[in-house]
C-alpha cells in the first residue's frame, strides 16, 4: 500500500481511542474489535495511561467516528453492538512493531527506548532496546514523520520519543516536564533518606552515651 502523505491531527480523545484499539488488538484479541463501552473503559484506565482521562461515552463515540472518517479506524458491523478496529498499519503502511510503538506513545506519552521495550512485551517482539530505537528511527525519518526524539534533559539518563499524531510537540517543554516529575518523585525519597539518617545518628549518639555510662560505672 502506498505510504500516507498526510498525518491527521488527532484530539486527545481520538489519540487515546486509537491507542486503545492498537493495544487491545494484541492484549485482548477475543474481545476485539472493541465496543464503544470497551474503548471507554480502556481509555479511562487509571494505570498505564498518561494523562489519566475521564471520557464520556459520547466523547468516545465521536472520537471513533472521526477516526473512521480519517481512515484510521473502521466500524465492524455486529448484530449485538457497534464495534471498531484500527487501521493504523494500513493507513501509514507500518509493520506491526512500529504500530505497537505508536500505540504505546499514544497511550503513555513520551517514553525511553527501555520503557517501550518493557511495555511492548504483549504487543510486539523486540530483541533489545537498540531494536526498539531502530523502529523509532524509522518512524522519525519517514515523510511525514510520525515520531520525534525528545533529547534528555538535566539529570535524565536517556532520550525519549513522542508521537506526532496530535501535531508538532514542544520537545523542550516535554523534557522540562519530565525533569520536574522526576524531581517531585525524588523529593519524598530524599526526605525519607534524610529522616532515616537523622534517626540513625540519634541511635548512634544514644549508644555512645550508654557505652560511656557503662565505662564510667566500671571505673568508679
Amino acid at each position: 500500500m502506498r505510504m500516507a502523505n498526510t498525518v491527521p491531527v488527532l484530539t486527545v480523545a481520538q489519540a487515546r481511542a486509537l491507542g486503545c484499539l492498537i493495544e487491545k488488538e494484541a492484549t485482548t484479541p477475543d474481545a476485539y474489535p472493541l465496543t464503544i463501552n470497551a474503548v471507554q473503559v480502556a481509555a479511562n484506565q487509571k494505570t498505564a495511561r498518561d494523562p489519566v482521562l475521564a471520557l464520556e461515552p459520547g466523547e468516545v463515540q465521536h472520537a471513533l467516528r472521526t477516526l473512521e472518517t480519517q481512515r484510521l479506524a473502521k466500524q465492524v458491523f455486529s448484530s449485538r453492538a457497534e464495534r471498531y478496529e484500527h487501521c493504523a498499519g494500513q493507513y501509514f503502511s507500518l509493520p506491526q512493531p512500529q504500530v505497537a510503538l505508536l500505540g504505546l506513545l499514544l497511550l503513555r506519552g513520551a517514553q525511553t527506548a527501555h520503557e517501550l521495550l518493557t511495555r511492548s512485551e504483549r504487543l510486539a517482539k523486540f530483541s533489545d532496546a537498540d531494536d526498539v530505537r531502530h523502529h523509532l528511527e524509522r518512524l522519525i525519518q519517514r515523510e511525514p514523520a510520525l515520531a520525534v526524539l525528545v533529547p534528555r534533559g538535566p539529570g535524565q539518563r536517556e532520550d525519549r520519543y513522542a508521537h506526532l499524531l496530535s501535531g508538532p510537540v514542544d520537545v523542550a517543554a516535554i523534557a522540562a516536564r519530565i525533569g520536574a516529575q522526576a524531581g517531585e518523585s525524588a523529593a519524598p525519597q530524599a526526605a525519607a533518606l534524610e529522616a532515616r539518617v537523622a534517626a540513625l545518628e540519634g541511635e548512634v549518639a544514644a549508644l555512645r552515651e550508654e557505652i560511656a555510662a557503662l565505662r564510667g560505672d566500671r571505673t568508679s
